[in-house]
């Protein structure tokens, strides 16, 4: 296997990243169907779209998890999952905590007060995805942040399998963090349950949670009616390496990221064009020993691109081009390089500190902005699941000292009314 060859300095950069995975219109249709139909059926068009989509049979009995099935799974896990996932959660808990803001007052010496309130939303959404597959991670990363920022109400929705029954890994961690309202149910047409309500789901606040591209459509065409978190797209992984790089650890980590889906993007930058040839080699060994080596292999082969740079400033010009969901640092100096990153989801830093670290355990957040959107977006966090109301409080010397300042301002825009609001103030 041969991967794309790209000089950091081409214009051929630009145009690898600027190349569309899909042509996403092609399933805005099927979309728009799903929409329509949740908000004409409600609960019968998630159980249609349950057996449809995932091969379950769902309806008002079985629909939301009940306790015998919460402690049925922790038969089907084992204890070294529970224990890992308890040391993560601690984990995940400690960073979010951190983020926690406080409201604020501050008060002039005319006794004007202006400030920030900050509170959690009431209810919200998370979006874990499942089926055949388990993530349990994505519960933590979900639900953590919205219970530090202090959500009292959290309603999360999994497929399930063709079984009816949900992952056991999944229900495990929602047990584990005390959710109680978990829906059956994946797709587009969860997130439109979430985001409208139907006879059994109350609407929701925001929705948090990355899923395939019917979820990512359907999150935007709700956005307006609830808050999202972002529109997710293909995993991908950046590596900046420098000649004391090893070669094993750069190939592992760019499948690592492979594994996840054929569009998922994998990239590596040195200045050392042996260690590409090197890091190439080790790619097509290692392939062969994965069990998700098709997936892998078409990954690398579409999306997949070895960098050549002239020196670690344009490998960091490149990055910031770039601006991965997970950017890694695989340098013997990462903090001389810090200063130059300003575009990343999550940064790795040094040579023992693969991404699945965060993905599943060192604390931060693995919910993370792609495709580029590291220039504007955050990873999730304790802030996404607050808001802000901005406090004003102005003393009766406070008006009589900036009322005319505040009319003129009013008049230049022709709103005499909001004029007037304080003529009579001032006439008073």
């Amino acid at each position: 296997m041969k991967l794309r060859r790209i000089k950091a300095s081409s214009s051929e950069l630009s145009s690898f990243l600027e190349a569309n995975y899909e042509d996403m219109k092609q399933y805005e249709g099927q979309v728009q169907e799903i929409a329509q139909r949740v908000r004409e059926k409600g609960n019968q068009a998630i159980f249609e779209y349950n057996q449809k989509f995932d091969g379950a049979l769902i309806n008002e009995d079985n629909f939301m998890v009940n306790e015998a099935e919460f402690e049925a799974a922790y038969d089907l896990v084992d204890d070294e999952f529970i224990f890992a996932l308890r040391a993560a959660i601690d984990n995940i808990e400690v960073f979010h905590a951190r983020q926690l803001r406080n409201s604020w007052m501050e008060a002039d010496e005319r006794g004007c007060i202006l400030g920030q309130v900050f509170r959690p939303l009431e209810r919200v959404g998370i979006y874990v995805p499942g089926g055949t597959a388990a993530y349990p991670s994505s519960v933590l990363m979900n639900a953590i942040p919205a219970q530090v920022a202090g959500v009292q109400e959290i309603a999360m929705v999994s497929p399930p399998g063709r079984d009816g029954k949900m992952n056991p890994y999944t229900l495990v961690a929602a047990n584990e963090l005390g959710l109680r309202e978990v829906y059956k149910m994946g797709g587009a047409q969860a997130i439109f349950a979430l985001a409208w309500g139907t006879g059994t789901i109350k609407k929701v606040d925001l929705i948090s949670g990355p899923g395939n591209i019917y979820v990512t459509l359907a999150k935007k065409m709700v956005y307006g009616d609830v808050n999202i978190d972002m529109l997710a797209g293909p995993s991908e992984i950046l590596i900046v390496a420098d000649d004391k790089a090893n070669p094993v650890y750069a190939a592992a980590d760019m499948m690592s990221q492979a594994e996840h889906d054929v569009l998922a993007r994998s990239m590596l930058i040195s200045t050392d064009e042996i260690f590409l040839d090197r890091v190439e080699e080790e790619l097509n060994r290692q392939l062969e020993t994965l069990t998700r080596k098709d997936i892998i292999a078409q990954s690398l082969q579409r999306y997949g691109a070895l960098i050549l740079a002239e020196n670690m400033k344009q490998a960091c010009d490149a990055a910031n081009l770039i601006a991965a969901e997970h950017l890694e640092l695989m340098v013997e100096q990462p903090f001389e390089l810090l200063s130059l990153i300003k575009n990343a989801g999550a940064i790795f830093m040094g040579h023992y500190t693969p991404e699945p670290v965060g993905d599943y355990f060192a604390g931060p957040n693995h919910i993370l902005p792609t495709g580029g959107t590291a220039r504007f977006y955050s990873p999730v966090s304790v802030d996404t699941f607050t808001k802000a109301s901005s406090l004003i409080y102005y003393s009766r010397q406070g008006i009589k000292d900036d009322v005319d300042q505040i009319m003129k301002l009013a008049m230049v825009e022709g709103l005499g009314a909001h004029a007037n609001s304080l003529r009579v103030r001032k006439e008073d």
